[in-house]
């Protein structure tokens, strides 16, 4: 029999067998050549070197924003602004990168930190909002994404494009700036050293150090929590610093490692796909890199889909949103939880 506290985890699988069993459900419907479709979308991703590198290097920037959303999630703060912190440290960090003369080990690093400590300032300004006045971090956040998008088009625009390319786009990033990368015929880079040490200190900060068990018992009841003497305000304040940091070494790395200029024109995307991310992970750190790891797998299954049959890669935004609507339905599978509280109440009494 299931144990009740392996509950959420099961619950979880159970949300991804049903959005596959979906997907699978759309390609008899939709596809001429169903059983081949079938293969692309679940063989092509892991069948050679270089598809399994394309989805690791989607992955990378999910953990980065997964584990920053994880820890506003986990203090029961719907933020939402790693989405434009990715966005504009990723152009910080372009700025440092294009300049010259720094050594290999220094230039990156340097990027790196500079991007991080940008977003820690601009996740510190949400956070002093909430602790102060209490002013709703969703609306806040989402306001900073689209004023960090605007801000940063300017800048890219009037300071940092080079007029020679033929897209807007940034000056070519120094060579000693770009990240190394680690497997060979690969893209994947340094950036998955860093996601995984990140990991690992996240986990530690949650769960084995005074300020994450006043992370965890703020967002488990913020009232009690002061009750106990958990100076709360503080608490919300450095969980934004901590968590702008993640998302804004995030979007450095992404761009120091993944791109030869900064060219985005629009929001990445990749914030709003951390929530989803720490959602399926239920906020844990070390689940969020399977959680990062699957999203990765099944869009790189839809792209390759859509490209090698006749299922369009549009059909990746249904299953998402199914996945999201399962995760957070609190009364999924509630039923099954409740017989099992009743069962083991009835055999403790």
């Amino acid at each position: 029999m299931l144990k009740l506290k392996y509950f959420e985890l099961f619950r979880t699988l159970a949300v991804v067998l049903i959005a596959l069993l979906l997907t699978m459900l759309f390609i008899l419907l939709i596809s001429d050549n169903k059983l081949e479709t079938m293969r692309i979308f679940l063989a092509e991703p892991v069948s050679s070197r270089s598809h399994v590198g394309n989805v690791i290097e989607l992955a990378i920037p999910l953990i980065f924003t997964g584990l920053a959303m994880a820890l506003m999630f986990r203090m029961n703060l719907f933020n939402l602004g790693a989405e434009g912190i990715f966005f504009f440290s990723g152009l910080v960090a372009a700025a440092v990168g294009i300049q010259t003369g720094l050594s290999p080990f220094v230039h990156p690093l340097l990027a790196i930190l500079a991007g991080g400590a940008v977003g820690s300032m601009i996740a510190f300004v949400v956070g002093f909002l909430k602790a102060k006045w209490d002013a709703n971090e969703l609306v806040t956040s989402l306001m900073f994404n689209s004023i960090l998008l605007g801000v940063g088009l300017y800048i890219l625009n009037y300071f940092l494009r080079d007029a020679s390319a033929y897209t807007t786009s940034s000056y070519k990033i120094a060579a000693t700036a770009q990240l190394a990368r680690i497997i060979p015929g690969t893209r994947v880079h340094t950036g998955l050293i860093v996601a995984l040490l990140l990991v690992v200190l996240v986990y530690i900060f949650v769960y084995k150090t005074r300020w994450g068990y006043e992370l965890r018992m703020t967002g488990a009841n913020r009232a009690f929590a002061e009750y106990s003497g958990i100076k709360t305000g503080r608490t919300i304040v450095y969980v934004h610093l901590i968590s702008g940091f993640i998302a804004g070494i995030g979007g450095s790395i992404e761009v120091l490692g993944m791109h030869p200029r900064f060219d985005w024109t629009a929001l990445p995307g990749h914030g709003f796909d951390g929530a989803l991310v720490a959602m399926l992970a239920k906020n844990g750190p070390a689940a969020v890199v399977l959680s990062a790891f699957f999203l990765a797998y099944i869009r790189v299954g839809a792209d390759m889909m859509s490209r090698y049959s006749d299922v369009p890669a549009e059909m990746l935004a249904v299953i998402q949103s199914v996945i999201l609507l399962l995760v957070s339905a609190d009364q999924f599978l509630k039923f099954w939880k409740n017989r099992m509280l009743l069962k083991e109440a009835q055999k403790n009494g």
